[in-house]
């Protein structure tokens, strides 16, 4: 995807370690404005461990990063920059002892969000949690625990979302009004968004852009087709088994 607007997000020669293994390799990209960019590969190919540096929860060992031309390693920029950002994961845990509904006015007074009771029903309408809303987090369903983490994604309408496996625990039905809703942000809020998944129709679907990593290396970047064509693919599912399996041989 071609830009004429600066990047939200830029990362040069991100690289990180755990003592002697390295997990992530010399990793570059931008994210631009209103795009979608998949971030695609097998397990332990670096992947969640890149978004966790973008979040500030691990420091790359060596590289650079820029969100909204802001340092997150200063804690003044850190703290800006979080503010304008959001994240939904599958693997999150929200507080178990709060009602649904409750868990979301935590998120919303952090961020200092307008109109929350407001911005709040209406998260629970969008991600059909009506039923569940003043009900213990702790009873919830792996499913409306996946669309609560969602809602509070979007409290604060961020410019930046992180999105890792965010419909990896939703039913079909749910997960296409899900994917339907970031595209839909995209479009009328320019929403940048970052997105892993091991769905690839899921990741055909809604990707402007693809970075398909492997031992904590991009190998390969471009547009769905474009990946399709360059593996010589009959879809990107059948491009995801071939490397893959290369992988492991």
């Amino acid at each position: 995807m071609q830009s004429s607007e600066l990047p939200l997000l830029y990362v040069k020669d991100i690289s990180k370690s755990f003592n002697s293994f390295q997990a992530v390799k010399k990793v570059s990209f931008e994210l631009y404005p209103g795009e979608i960019l998949g971030l695609l590969g097998p397990n332990g190919a670096g992947k969640t461990t890149i978004i966790h540096m973008l979040l500030g929860l691990t420091s790359p060992t060596s590289g650079e990063i820029r969100i909204f031309d802001l340092n997150p390693e200063k804690a003044k920029d850190r703290e800006k920059i979080l503010n304008r950002m959001n994240f939904s994961s599958t693997y999150v845990a929200m507080p178990y002892s709060l009602t649904l509904r409750e868990s979301l006015m935590v998120f919303a007074r952090l961020y200092g969000v307008k109109n929350s009771r407001a911005k709040i029903d209406y998260l629970i309408d969008q991600f059909e949690l009506k039923e569940a809303a003043d009900r213990p987090v702790r009873t919830l369903s792996s499913g409306q625990m996946t669309r609560l983490n969602l809602a509070k994604a979007f409290i604060n309408d961020p410019e930046i979302l992180l999105l890792d496996e965010p419909t990896a625990s939703l039913d079909p039905d749910i997960a296409d009004r899900t994917r339907r809703s970031l595209i839909e942000a995209k479009l009328s809020k320019k929403m940048a968004i970052l997105y892993t998944s091991h769905n690839m129709q899921e990741m055909e679907q809604i990707s402007d852009r693809l970075l398909f990593l492997q031992n904590g290396e991009i190998i390969a970047r471009g547009s769905p087709g474009e990946l399709v064509a360059k593996f010589r693919g009959e879809s990107l599912e059948d491009v995801f088994l071939k490397v893959a399996r290369e992988a492991r041989k």
